[in-house]
């Protein structure tokens, strides 16, 4: 049988006999403290305050001890749930009714670590310093692509209007084109007006141009009267446009894009 330290003095008598019990469950086992350690999960550190009135095992370790030596579960956690009351953070309260706090007990040490004054304001003000570069550097870098960004914008959109056609304006001065359709013998027999010869510009409701009127000329031409060939592409040349699309099978859409361009360029005259 193990040889047991003896108790303090001022534990109460429900703790004592919960330790007494969980020692003699021990003893019956015939377990060490290591054993006991590697069978319940407990540090064998953790069962000698356990077993010696330093700390209150907890139920699960109270209970392991009752599965690995063989004893009642239900009684020892009964016991230990007895002493729980007598037990206030981690130390056991005095047996007398009128007994005062131990004296003995110290207060808790105070924390170690101390805030030190002048290396960790140092610290931070450089970890400051270092991420206001940072940000700085990072604004200048994203400054600079974004006026690069701006610039290649511009360019591209000043290309785009300058290769778009132009639309309706109040500046706009009427002008009437010639219209004479006639159909180029020496390529693919497509008809012209020899007011453009694209077939591939996209021409929508308000453009204006000489783009336009060729377009009406071959309207003109095919039966589809699109209203006077001058360069504007407006609500009778829009349906005209229409009713081309809708004759030869096309998206009824009004808007003049290749599809169209070679129906007017190839269509037989009604």
């Amino acid at each position: 049988m193990s040889r047991w330290k003896s108790l303090p003095a001022e534990l109460h008598p429900r703790i004592r006999a919960l330790i007494a019990r969980l020692r003699a469950a021990k003893d019956r086992g015939g377990l060490s403290t290591r054993r006991l350690a590697a069978e319940t999960g407990y540090s064998a550190r953790s069962w000698q305050r356990y077993l010696n009135g330093g700390s209150l095992p907890p139920a699960a370790a109270v209970e392991a001890l009752a599965r690995v030596t063989g004893d009642d579960p239900v009684r020892l956690l009964a016991l230990r749930e007895a002493a729980a009351e007598h037990w206030t953070r981690g130390r056991p309260l005095p047996a007398g009714p009128d007994a005062q706090d131990d004296p003995a007990v110290p207060p808790p040490p105070p924390p170690t670590e101390r805030f030190v004054y002048g290396r960790y304001p140092r610290a931070l003000v450089t970890a400051g310093a270092a991420a206001l570069v940072l940000s700085v550097s990072l604004a200048l870098v994203l400054a600079v692509r974004l006026a690069d960004t701006r610039e290649q914008l511009a360019h591209a959109r000043a290309d785009t209007v300058a290769a778009a056609p132009a639309t309706v304006s109040a500046s706009l001065v009427p002008v009437v084109y010639p219209c004479r359709p006639r159909r180029d013998a020496d390529g693919d027999g497509t008809w012209y007006a020899g007011l453009s010869r694209t077939s591939t510009a996209i021409l929508a409701y308000t453009h204006v141009g000489p783009e336009v009127a060729e377009a009406q000329c071959l309207l003109r031409r095919t039966g589809i009267p699109p209203g006077d060939i001058d360069g504007v592409f407006g609500p009778k040349t829009q349906r005209a446009v229409e009713r081309v699309q809708r004759r030869e099978g096309l998206v009824v859409d009004g808007v003049i894009g290749p599809h169209t361009w070679k129906a007017l360029r190839e269509a037989d005259a009604e």
